[in-house]
């Protein structure tokens, strides 16, 4: 098996569109769902996590605030799934959640580094 590094992305939330701990709640269900299907599946290698809106950015000596500083979506959180294909890995990331709330997923191969 081979693994595939799946990162979600969305555009940040802002003014009342930050979710409350009630909303929260209800948003983590589909994902709860998604990620356990993938567990069942023995296809989740690595949960992953959430990353937080705290952070900078560093490019040479510049260091702006923000990890989404430049980009207008910005990296909500990362899983690690094992599939025998990439064709498969995507199959698999088209039932995240992110997409029915007009976000997107990075499918990227995982090379290990003795390879």
């Amino acid at each position: 098996m081979k693994e595939f590094l799946l990162i979600y992305r969305n555009v940040p939330p802002t003014g009342d569109a930050v979710p409350t701990a009630e909303e929260l709640k209800d948003i983590s269900k589909p994902w709860l769902d998604w990620m356990g299907s993938m567990g069942a599946q023995n296809k989740l290698a690595n949960v992953g996590n959430r990353l937080g809106f705290e952070g900078a950015s560093l490019r040479g000596d510049l260091v702006t605030d923000g990890p989404y500083a430049e980009i207008k979506e910005l990296i909500l959180g990362y899983s690690i799934i094992k599939t025998e294909t990439l064709a498969e890995a995507i199959e698999q990331a088209k039932g995240c959640p992110v997409l029915a709330d007009g976000g997107s997923v990075e499918v990227r191969a995982i090379v290990p580094m003795n390879s």
